[in-house]
C-alpha cells in the first residue's frame, strides 16, 4: 500500500510505503504527526465512503434478479474492475472531508490531496475466500459466499422476498456495502491509534464520561426545534478523529475487558514481555474501577497514583490483550513517551515480535533507542554462528529478529522535491526514506549527527580543548 499527500500542514508533498513495520522520524514540527492521522483517518472511514460511490455499487439489473429468481453469481474481477478510479474517487471524498478528521478549519485543507494505491488487488480477490451472512442482528436476509476457489460471489436470498419484508433500496445498500467490505477489507486493515495524547485520557477517563453525561443532559432540556445529534457533533467535533477514537478506547475499558486477543489466548508470553515494560499489569474490577497491579507485593494504584510511563501505556496493554487481531494495523505516535531508554529498546523488540506475528506496526519518533534496537534486530536475523552466541548472550529471542524487507523507515524533513507540476525541484518538507542494510541496520543520519556533536563536546570537555 502506497499513500501520497500533498499539502498536509507542513509536508508540501510526500510519499510513503506501509511495511510490517513502517517509522516516520524526524524533528519536531516536520509533518510526522500528519502523516498518522492521515493515514489513520482513511483507514477509518474507509467503508462509509466507499457506499457514497456509484462505480462501486452491483447493478440494478442484478438486483432484481436476486430478488425474482432467490440467487445470483458475482464476478469480483469484474465488479472491481474500475478498482483504480474506484479509489480516486474514494481519495476525494476522503479529502473533503479532512477539515472534520483533523478538526481544522476547511481552508487548511483547500489544496490538499490524498492518494492510495493497492498495487495487488485482483490477485489477491482470486484466491479469496469468504462466508457470511447479511441483515439484522437476528434475522439474516443473505447469504455471500465465494464459490470454490474462483472469484465468483454468490448470493443467496433466504426465504421469499415478501418474507424478507424490506425495501429493494435497503437490499442494495445492504449488499454492496457487505460486497465492498468483502473486497476492500483484505486491503485496508482494522486500524488502532495510540495518540500522544493518551496520558491525558487514561488519568481523565472518568472524568470525559461525566463530560459526556452533562452534554446527555444538557440535550434533555434543549427546545425542540434543536437536534440532539447535531449538538453532540458541535460538542466534540474540536478534537481530531485519532484523539477521538484514542480517548473513546479508553472510556470503554470496562468493555474491552470481556474480550480476549489471539495474543491472551495464543502468545501469553508476549503480554508478559509488555508487563515487564510497564512492570506490573492493569486490572479493571466488577465496579469498573480501574487500577494498576505493581509487580510484588505493593497496593493496588490508581491512574493518578501510577507513573507517567504506566499511563502512556495503558491503552497500548488493553489492546494487545483485549483487542488484537492479526492484519491490524497499530498506530502509535511517538510510543517513547514517558519510557526510559532500557523500555525504549524493550518495546522495539515488542514491536518486532507483533510483526512477526501479523500485526502492522506504524509509529512517528524522536526515539534514537528504538530505531538502533531494531538495527540490532536486523544485524543479528543471520543465519551465523557467532551472530547466534550474541543472541543467546544478550536474551534475543528468534522471534524478535526481524528481516529488513519487512521495515520501511521514513525521514520527515527539508530537501529537494519534483514537485507535480513544476520542471524544476524545489526545496520543501517532505518524506525521504531510509536506507536499510541487513547488516548494518537503518540509516538515520540525523540522530547520528546530535550524537556526534554531544560526543564532541564531551571530548572537548574531558580533554580540555585548546585553541
Amino acid at each position: 500500500m502506497k499513500i501520497r499527500l500533498k499539502n498536509f500542514g507542513i509536508l508540501k508533498q510526500a510519499e510513503f510505503e506501509l511495511g510490517d513495520i513502517t517509522i516516520i522520524c524526524g524533528e519536531n514540527n516536520t509533518g510526522k504527526t500528519y502523516a498518522a492521522y492521515a493515514l489513520f483517518g482513511f483507514l477509518s472511514t474507509w467503508r462509509r465512503n466507499i457506499d457514497l460511490i456509484k462505480s462501486a455499487r452491483i447493478s440494478e439489473k442484478a438486483i432484481k434478479n436476486l430478488l425474482n429468481d432467490g440467487v445470483i453469481r458475482i464476478d469480483l474481477i469484474e465488479h472491481i474492475q474500475n478498482i483504480d478510479s474506484i479509489l480516486k474517487e474514494m481519495c476525494s471524498i476522503y479529502t473533503r472531508k479532512l477539515s472534520r478528521i483533523f478538526a481544522a478549519s476547511k481552508d487548511r485543507f483547500r489544496d490538499s490531496r490524498f492518494q492510495i494505491n493497492l498495487d495487488t488487488l485482483p490477485e489477491a480477490v482470486r484466491s479469496m475466500s469468504f462466508k457470511t451472512k447479511a441483515g439484522s442482528r437476528n434475522h439474516p436476509f443473505f447469504s455471500i459466499s465465494t464459490v470454490g476457489k474462483s472469484a465468483q460471489l454468490e448470493i443467496s436470498l433466504l426465504g421469499e422476498k415478501q418474507e424478507v419484508n424490506i425495501a429493494d433500496s435497503h437490499v442494495k445498500r445492504l449488499i454492496n456495502h457487505t460486497v465492498n467490505e468483502i473486497i476492500f477489507e483484505k486491503f485496508f486493515p482494522d486500524t488502532y491509534i495510540a495518540s500522544t495524547e493518551r496520558t491525558g485520557a487514561a488519568i481523565f477517563r472518568k472524568e470525559l464520561d461525566f463530560a459526556r453525561n452533562r452534554l446527555l443532559k444538557e440535550m434533555s432540556r434543549a427546545d425542540d426545534d434543536v437536534d440532539p445529534r447535531d449538538l453532540l457533533f458541535r460538542s466534540y467535533q474540536d478534537y481530531a478523529l485519532p484523539v477521538e477514537c484514542n480517548v473513546d478506547f479508553t472510556r470503554k475499558l470496562e468493555k474491552h475487558v470481556k474480550h480476549a486477543s489471539f495474543l491472551e489466548e495464543k502468545h501469553p508470553e508476549l503480554l508478559e514481555k509488555f508487563a515487564d515494560i510497564i512492570g506490573g499489569a492493569y486490572n479493571v474490577d466488577r465496579s469498573g474501577e480501574l487500577r494498576f497491579l505493581p509487580k510484588g507485593k505493593r497496593p493496588r494504584l490508581t491512574m493518578g497514583e501510577s507513573s507517567s510511563s504506566v499511563r502512556s501505556m495503558l491503552d497500548i496493554g488493553f489492546y494487545l490483550r483485549h483487542a488484537a487481531e492479526v492484519g491490524d494495523l497499530l498506530i502509535i505516535d511517538e510510543p517513547e513517551l514517558n519510557l526510559h531508554p532500557e523500555n525504549q529498546r524493550r518495546i522495539a523488540r515488542l514491536f518486532a515480535s507483533l510483526a512477526n506475528l501479523g500485526i502492522k506496526i506504524f509509529i512517528t519518533t524522536h526515539s534514537d533507542y528504538i530505531v538502533k534496537e531494531l538495527n540490532t534486530l536486523i544485524m543479528l536475523n543471520h543465519d551465523e554462528p557467532h551472530l547466534k552466541r550474541i543472541a543467546k548472550a544478550e536474551g534475543y529471542d528468534s522471534s524478535e529478529l526481524i528481516d529488513p524487507k519487512k521495515i520501511k523507515v521514513y525521514v520527515a524533513k527539508e530537501d529537494l522535491v519534483q514537485i507535480e507540476g513544476n520542471k524544476r525541484k524545489s526545496r520543501c518538507h517532505t518524506l525521504v526514506e531510509a536506507d536499510i542494510n541487513p547488516q548494518l541496520g537503518i540509516e538515520v543520519q540525523s540522530f547520528d549527527k546530535t550524537i556526534n556533536k554531544m560526543n564532541e563536546i564531551q571530548e572537548s570537555i574531558i580533554w580540555r580543548d585548546e585553541e
